[in-house]
């Protein structure tokens, strides 16, 4: 199981953090099949999120561009993925998008 890291920039908001292929235990351990599910075509989405959110994508092809940067992190089917607090992106979406997802309050 391989954990990715996107920073956009040193000075910038928190890390956009990619776990790919995890564990079934480890899936069961947060309860997955227990949380919402979510989905969208392919297409640009900007969000913003007032949350932590943490997804598992069972589907989809993923490029998210955090807000004034060039840079992105990619995901997709059998990655865990959380998304910061503050954090402002705009997904593009080349593949339609079927996830699970929790959004935690620190």
């Amino acid at each position: 199981m391989a954990t990715h890291s996107y920073t956009v920039d040193s000075t910038s908001s928190p890390s956009i953090v990619v776990e790919s292929n995890p564990s079934d235990s480890r899936l069961h351990e947060l309860g997955i099949k227990s949380w919402p599910k979510w989905g969208c075509p392919p297409g640009k989405y900007p969000l913003k999120y007032d949350a932590e959110q943490t997804c598992y994508f069972l589907r989809g092809k993923v490029k998210a561009y955090p807000k004034g940067s060039t840079e992105f992190a990619e995901f997709g089917a059998g990655d865990l993925v959380t998304f910061p607090k503050g954090l402002s992106c705009t997904w593009d979406v080349s593949v339609a998008v079927d996830k699970h997802y929790i959004f935690t309050s620190s």
